[in-house]
């Protein structure tokens, strides 16, 4: 303990050495983060258990993300980002039973030992004109330094696609916003990942002072939740297209993205597992390239004053082929607001609420129905409803906007689609750092 605290100290003072004035071109910059989620859940009536179901009883988890972020600017417009990261621990019952799972720094890995790897490595290069500027701050993944309002960037390498699609300043990052995995991003979105949550590709962004146009390209594992990527990339692949638009309400900051998106891979499709074996589904059994999936999906965020904000989420999916990377989760509907603590003189505070709808395709549906199951969720049976989630959490600054501490209840009502199981209630506590 007494050594980590050494390192902690030690990082802090690099990444002080680093900082500079965010009028300048930062040439390098180190920061760090923690979080450590510590869940809980009381024994749930279930009628029926099966091979990917949430356990019905009692169940504590805890999981530990460590990663260390490191920036250079290379030549001008150029930045190169490295992060390397540990994860251990696990979620409730091997991360599985519940589409909106409750903890979105779980990964489905298999095993709880931490383990460390490159989580991000890539290079931006951007084309600025115009004389309209904003001033960035020293930042994980983000160097200091004044950056044009008009610009067109390019980024290749390895990253997490979440880090520049279906952002939302209330509900995005799990490890300071609310944890569960249907808020972190648009559900239905099965966004391109490997196992631990990061994928390798490019990405080409237009910036606008009022506008931002962006499109990637990515490459796929070559299973569902894998960690191999396919190297057939002509055949697998996702393509991602995102515009976003910024404007002002009642001179408050509103936001509103529209994305579509379009996967392909070696994918099994639900209705031609039913086909091959209606008894007992299998949808591996009938992967093949040609199978893909497509869907669109809206996201809007507004101030409505300078402490309180609120949002909205809607995204669909096709439903006929398996879910690849993310959750199972076709269609879904989210929405929730966050009060900073201003008003009882606690302004780094947060106080948040929201709540979530999944859904899937019937498709999907009658292939859980006969007993199939999926890489996330699968109970032999289903008695289909949707899958309904709320959260609550606030957020306490304990030291200097560095150290937060989190107590956070879930409820979720026919977790996996079904009214025989639940409802849950999951009462979290979460712990994290940053510099």
């Amino acid at each position: 303990m007494k050594k980590l605290f050494l390192l902690l100290v030690a990082l802090h003072a690099t990444a002080l050495l680093f900082a500079q004035d965010t009028t300048k071109a930062q040439r390098f910059n180190l920061h760090f983060q923690q979080t450590v989620i510590t869940q809980t859940k009381p024994s749930f009536s279930a009628a029926y258990t099966g091979q990917n179901s949430l356990l019905p009883g009692h169940e504590t988890a805890t999981s530990l993300t460590t990663t260390l972020f490191g920036g250079a600017r290379l030549w001008k417009g150029a930045e190169a980002y490295f992060n390397t990261e540990m994860s251990g621990g696990s979620g409730f019952s091997k991360t599985l039973g519940v589409a909106g799972f409750p903890n979105g720094e779980t990964f489905r890995v298999g095993a709880a030992e931490p383990k460390i790897y490159i989580a991000r490595l890539f290079l931006t290069q951007r084309f600025e004109w115009g004389k309209d500027y904003d001033y960035l701050t020293d930042d994980a993944n983000q160097l200091a330094g004044k950056k044009s309002k008009r610009y067109f960037s390019v980024t290749a390498g390895k990253f997490g696609i979440s880090d520049y699609f279906d952002n939302n300043s209330f509900s995005h990052d799990p490890r300071t916003q609310f944890m569960n995995w249907a808020l972190m991003s648009n559900g239905a979105w099965d966004y391109p990942a490997n196992t631990r949550g990061y994928i390798i590709g490019a990405v080409a962004e237009l910036g606008q002072p009022n506008w931002s146009l962006r499109y990637a390209f990515t490459m796929v594992p070559t299973e569902a939740n894998g960690s191999v990527l396919d190297e057939r990339v002509g055949k697998a692949n996702t393509q991602s297209l995102e515009y976003e638009q910024r404007y002002k309400l009642n001179g408050q900051d509103g936001t509103v993205r529209l994305l579509g998106f379009y996967n392909q891979g070696k994918m099994g499709n639900y209705r031609e597992a039913i086909l091959r074996n209606p008894a007992a589904p299998d949808v591996d059994a009938v992967t093949g390239y040609g199978h893909h999936k497509y869907g669109f999906g809206i996201n809007a965020e507004q101030y409505l004053t300078p402490d309180f904000g609120v949002f909205a989420r809607a995204a669909y999916n096709d439903g006929k082929t398996e879910t690849w990377f993310f959750t199972e989760i076709d269609q879904s509907l989210s929405f929730g607001s966050v009060l900073k603590g201003t008003s009882w003189k606690r302004s780094n505070d947060e106080l948040g609420l929201a709540f979530a709808a999944n859904g899937i395709s019937s498709a999907h549906r009658d292939y859980l129905a006969a007993g199939g199951y999926g890489f996330i969720i699968g109970d032999g049976k289903l008695n289909y409803s949707h899958e309904l989630i709320a959260e609550l959490y606030y957020k306490i600054d304990a030291y200097q906007h560095k150290f937060w501490l989190t107590p956070d209840y879930q409820f979720i009502v026919n977790p996996a689609y079904n009214k025989d199981r639940g409802p849950v209630n999951v009462f979290a506590i979460r712990a994290h750092v940053e510099f």
